[in-house]
This record gives C-alpha cells, sequence and structure tokens, in this order.
C-alpha cells in the first residue's frame, strides 16, 4: 500500500504559487518546494508526476488568479469594459511582477494563442467597428497595453494608474478615430 500524501494537491500548488509569486518561477524546484512544505522534495512526487505538472498547476491557478482580478476591475465600474480589461492586466505586472512574468512573458512556443472573442465582442459594443477590424484593433492596442505591463513587471518603469489611464485612454481614442475614419 503506498503511503498516504502527506498534502493535498491544492496545499503543493498554492505553496508553488508563493514560491513563484516571491521569488520567481526559477525559484520553483522539488526541493524548494518541498522546503516550503516542511518537508523533503519526495511527498511532491506522491502527488505529482514531475515538476512540470506542478508548474501547469501553478499556471493555470495563476490565470485564476488573474481572472479574478479581471472581474474585480470591471466590478468596480471605474473604467468601460474594455479599458477595464487592459488596466486589470497592467495592475497584475505592477502587483504581481513575477506572477506576471511567469503567465505572460515566457516562451510559449507551441501554445495555441488564445482567440479573445469575448473582448472583441465588446470592442464591436464600444466602437462600432466590424469583428475584422475590431481584431486589428485589438492586437493594436494590446501590443501597447502589453508593452506597458512588461515594462512594469521588469521594473523599467514606475507609472502611477493615473498616468497609464489616460495614456491608454488617448491610445485608444486614437485608435478608434483612425478605424472610424478608414
Amino acid at each position: 500500500m503506498p503511503p498516504r500524501p502527506k498534502f493535498t494537491k491544492e496545499e503543493v500548488i498554492s505553496a508553488a504559487l508563493e514560491i513563484v509569486r516571491a521569488q520567481g518561477a526559477d525559484a520553483l524546484t522539488a526541493r524548494e518546494l518541498g522546503a516550503r512544505l516542511g518537508a523533503s522534495a519526495r511527498p511532491i512526487f506522491t502527488l505529482f508526476k514531475s515538476m512540470e505538472e506542478v508548474k501547469a498547476g501553478v499556471l493555470e491557478r495563476g490565470m485564476a488568479f488573474f481572472s479574478a482580478l479581471q472581474k474585480e476591475e470591471l466590478a468596480k465600474g471605474k473604467y468601460p469594459p474594455y479599458k477595464a480589461i487592459g488596466m486589470a492586466y497592467i495592475r497584475l505586472a505592477a502587483e504581481e511582477k513575477r506572477l506576471f512574468q511567469l503567465l505572460f512573458m515566457r516562451d510559449r512556443t507551441g501554445e495555441a494563442p488564445g482567440e479573445p472573442d469575448p473582448v472583441i465582442g465588446t470592442v464591436i459594443k464600444q466602437t462600432g467597428l466590424s469583428e475584422e477590424e475590431a481584431r486589428r484593433f485589438h492586437a493594436e492596442m494590446w501590443v501597447c497595453v502589453h508593452g506597458i505591463a512588461a515594462m512594469l513587471a521588469t521594473s523599467y518603469l514606475e507609472w502611477d494608474h493615473q498616468e497609464i489611464s489616460v495614456m491608454l485612454t488617448d491610445l485608444y481614442e486614437g485608435l478608434k478615430g483612425r478605424y472610424q475614419h478608414e
């Protein structure tokens, strides 16, 4: 009979996520995870086949964290929906630099790009653009949003939320004006 696990999968993923948030993705090793749990690395592998499986769980939990942050930003009602999504992304980069880096600044070779259909619907609703135009608009806008977020996540810049908000409004209105005049 195999030994009874000392921890649940959820506890291991929570501890792994804490390591990433505090020290970065490179610090997530079986040894570090075992130390965080107050044990050797061995009990981890009674629950998970490999560290890759643990890391996949961390990515999933991290994306759930980001999703909750987006919902929180939308619920505040401080910004129009499309802007709230961008501000949540930037907020994650500013407040959770290491988690942001894991989620959005890692090698994603082989991953299928997710289709932002609900986001495209929001762009269409807010701008009146066609679906094709809305997809192009979102791609152009998101390059800027990601650029701001990456600069914050790497401590290249330290802008406050008001400054970022004004910048995103300027970018949005400029792009919207260009698309609506084409």
